[in-house]
């Protein structure tokens, strides 16, 4: 099993350069003043965490399908995007590659997402085990802070076991002074703040690929990801046949840019949170 967990891993990490290569992510690049760590060479990563950028966003994403009007990188947009505005406000952090795949469903069964071509899910078990490896090669790196979040809800609980994991096992760190923390916050309170919004103007609850993830995608790249003559409204008896639980037509640029800000802000504030907690 820790083979076949390896070879994944290895198989994952190759596959992230690819997702990482987007025009997204050239926008938000700045070669050597980036915040993502892809854009680095190794001395200008090890110079940057000498001079104060301790602290590792490990930000994970999904490949899945998001509806005939959505393409299927969603997640891994907005965590590239949103992981770079989060290294930005804490200005002492830097970005790792965006972890593309999660459990997303049964492959066997063709469960969930899986239903739908393209879609990638891998166990629960593989993906906390990369994550904490990921985490693990960044205290390597000499980072003192490493945070772990997820844009796509399957894996939010192997994201906190991952970082539980590794601040229980003082042996699985090579500094003892430096830690692993879970941002659940980026999550769950972004998605209690959309569902109330939408809940006040009447927009019908969001729940896949509609109204909350639709904005969000508009407000990266609307030309490039959005197929306006697919936005349609389907309900949750619908989603086994259209993928989307919802309604996208009534998502806006304006809303997305609120609701990434939202994570955003979630998170950082968090980070601040937890940072003063363990002193």
């Amino acid at each position: 099993m820790r083979c076949v967990l390896l070879l994944t891993a290895i198989a994952l990490s190759i596959n992230v350069a690819a997702f990482a290569a987007t025009p997204a992510a050239t926008e938000h690049s700045g070669g050597a003043q980036s915040v993502y760590i892809e854009d680095l060479t190794w001395p200008e990563v090890k110079a940057a965490i000498a001079a104060g950028k301790t602290t590792a966003i490990i930000y994970a994403g999904s490949t899945e399908q998001n509806g005939p009007h959505m393409a299927l990188g969603k997640h891994n947009f907005v965590a590239h995007y949103a992981a770079g505005e989060i290294a930005k406000k804490l200005g002492n952090a830097l970005v790792y590659p965006t972890m593309p795949f999660a459990p997303t469903g049964s492959r066997e069964l063709r469960t969930d997402h899986m239903r739908f071509a393209g879609s990638v899910s891998i166990d629960t078990e593989t993906f906390q085990a990369v994550v904490r490896q990921v985490a693990q090669s960044a205290l390597v790196a000499g980072f003192k802070n490493v945070f772990l979040m997820g844009d796509h809800g399957g894996g939010q609980d192997a994201l906190r076991a991952a970082a539980k994991d590794l601040e229980d096992a003082d042996n699985r760190r090579p500094d003892e002074t430096a830690h692993v923390y879970y941002v659940p916050d980026l999550y769950y309170k972004e998605k209690e703040q959309m569902k109330a919004y939408l809940a006040e103007r009447g927009i019908p609850y969001d729940a896949h690929a509609a109204t909350d993830d639709t904005s969000e995608i508009m407000f990266l790249d609307e030309k490039k990801w959005i197929r306006r003559d697919k936005l349609a409204p389907s309900t949750a008896k619908e989603q086994a046949t259209t993928g989307v639980d919802g309604d996208p037509t009534k998502a806006t640029p304006e809303l997305g840019k609120m609701f990434i800000g939202w994570k955003i802000d979630n998170a950082v504030n968090q980070i601040h949170e937890l940072l003063a907690q363990k002193k």
